[in-house]
Order: C-alpha cells, then structure tokens, then sequence
C-alpha cells in the first residue's frame, strides 16, 4: 500500500511556566512517536484521556509545531515547508474536531461555514470557482452528509450534536482531501447518534477513497471502523497491529485492560469474565519517566521494568509492541483469565 504519512520519532514538549522562584517544567504530550499511515486505511488511535491522542493528530499537520521529529506526506517533509506552502498541502489532510457545539463559529451561517475553505483558498489563487460554483459545491456538501441544501442560511444554534458533526464533516470534505483526522467526533454524541455518524464515515471513505486518523478513548466504538489499530499511553505508542490482531491477541498489559471493559453482548459470558481493574490514574506527564511508562499500574512487572523504557519493536509480522513481558502478557489471556 501507498504510504501517505510517514512519522518518525515526533514530539511535542510543552513548557510550563511557574514563578520567577521556580524552575521551567516540560510537559511531554507526545514522547517519540513513530508510524506510517497507509492509502485508503483507517488507522485508529485509542488510550485514556489525557495520553496525547488529540495532541499527535494537531502536530501532525503543524497546528502544534513539533519539538523535534520528522512529518512525511507523500514523500515530502512538511517540516521544510513555509507558511504558504503548508497551506497549499493542507487542502490534502483535513481535521474533523471531537466538539460540535464549539468547532463551529455561531456567528456563521452553515453555507458560510462549509464554503470557507473554499473561499480562503480561492482568496489565495489556489482556487478558481466562481460564487455560484462555491454555492453548488456547499448545497451539495451538505446533501452527501445527509442535510438537506435549503439549510444554508441557518445557524448552527438551530442543530442537534449530530447535525452539527455532519456540518463539520461536510467543512472536512470541502477540499477534496486525501486524509482527514478525525479527534473523537462521536464522544460528544448520543449512541444511537454514534452509530450514524460512523456509518456515515465508512460511506464516505467507501465512495470517496480517504483514509482516516481515527481517535477515540474507546476500544468499543473503533471495533469495526478500523484497519490498525494503535494505542497510547502517556505520549508514546504501546502497541500497534491490525485490528483483529489488536482485538483477539494483543501483547501489552495496558491493551488488556481497555479490552476487558468493553462489554460483550451476551449476559453469560459477560457475568463469567474478569475485568482487569488498573491501579491509580496516569502519571502526569510532567518530567522524565524511568523505566517502563506503565510501570506503576501494571499487574505484571517485573524488575526490568523499573530501570529500562521497553521499545516498541516489531514481535510478529505488522504487530508491534513496547513491553518487556509481551509473552506472559499474550500467555495471560490463552488461559482465560477474562
């Protein structure tokens, strides 16, 4: 498959600033993170809030500039890109936002909304549509989202969470992207609301060819959306595979625990199944951590954890995992404990 992200070893390090008597401290969001997103592929980001998700899908497209590391699309790196030229690129990789209510401007009508990509890159000269064909392209945004086009001249006050994402999506698609990166756009939904804007989603990359950087905190709803699936915690990438791998055989002790919360949909084996309880909040991101990240929660550390950060290295074909107890990890789950 076609490579069209290529990142390698990306961090964002955030200063934290406190009195004139105190020292600088440095917030490590994303802490090294290496990954390649493929053409026509949903890749899925999952992990706790608070792990440096939403923060990797941002610096990815320079809306946090990175501390170091490197950002390739299609062959290029975006790092040595101006201003002008960073907006150029970004009609390829566009960005649908976890809160409907706040990710749109209130003061806009929807029509306004969807067509200002439009009309900033035809400000610009990089595009050359005329209003009429600017309204088309809106009216019809709208109508492939599921709205109907006689709502342009509304505001979004006068829409529903789920209505509100459609009109985000549409904004996404405006462009004719390549990638969109999609930050928790159900979390803020009703389930029976989820459920639409997901299948809305895989019609869209079904009809349009895209390819999708999909996050979430829940192992449950990227189930059947993804084709990889990568989880995160405390700003580095625990484990990675394909999604069926991820789900029925998965090495690290942290993707065990996200998978016994998810409910199963039978009441038998729902009762009979242990769920794994992890000790503790994560660790705050603040400073230098030794040894393995997830130490201080795991159930099943040993010494080595303590004193060495586990890599993430590739155990068997397309699945990779950071741990230094990966095989007791995989043997834990043969033997049913849930």
């Amino acid at each position: 498959m076609r490579t069209l992200f290529d990142v390698k070893n990306l961090q964002k390090h955030f200063v934290l600033r406190g009195s004139v008597f105190e020292k600088p401290q440095v917030l490590r969001a994303v802490d090294g993170v290496s990954f390649s997103l493929y053409e026509g592929e949903t890749l899925s980001v999952v992990g706790e809030s608070g792990c440096g998700k939403s923060t990797l899908a941002r610096t990815m497209i320079r809306l946090h500039e990175p501390t170091n590391g490197e950002i390739w699309f299609e062959g290029e790196n975006l790092l040595s890109l101006n201003y002008r030229e960073l907006r150029l690129r970004r009609r390829n990789f566009q960005m649908i936002f976890q809160d409907p209510y706040a990710s749109l401007n209130p003061r806009m009508t929807v029509g306004a909304i969807v067509a200002e990509p439009l009309e900033i890159f035809k400000n610009y000269g990089l595009l050359s549509l005329s209003r009429g064909e600017i309204q088309d392209r809106v009216r019809e945004l709208l109508k492939r989202v599921g709205l109907s086009p006689a709502f342009v001249n509304r505001y979004p006050h006068e829409f529903s969470g789920g209505q509100r994402q459609r009109i985000g999506i549409a904004r996404a698609l405006a462009l004719n992207p390549k990638v969109i990166l999609c930050d928790e756009p159900v979390s803020a939904l009703d389930v029976s609301i989820q459920s639409q804007i997901l299948n809305l989603l895989e019609e869209l990359q079904s009809e349009l060819k895209l390819t999708y950087l999909f996050i979430s905190h829940d192992l449950a709803v990227v189930k059947h959306i993804s084709d990889r699936v990568a989880v995160m915690y405390l700003g580095k990438i625990v484990e990675m595979g394909e999604a069926n791998s991820i789900y029925t055989d998965s090495f690290h002790p942290y993707t065990k625990a996200l998978l016994s919360d998810v409910p199963i949909p039978d009441p038998v084996l729902e009762r009979k199944r242990k769920r794994i309880l992890l000790r503790g909040d994560v660790p705050s991101p603040v400073g230098e951590v030794k040894g393995c990240p997830f130490k201080d929660r795991c159930y099943l550390k040993t010494s080595i954890c303590e004193e060495v950060a586990p890599p993430l290295e590739e155990k068997e074909v397309g699945h990779f995992v950071a741990c230094h107890n990966w095989e007791t990890c995989r043997k834990y789950n043969h033997e049913g404990h849930f």
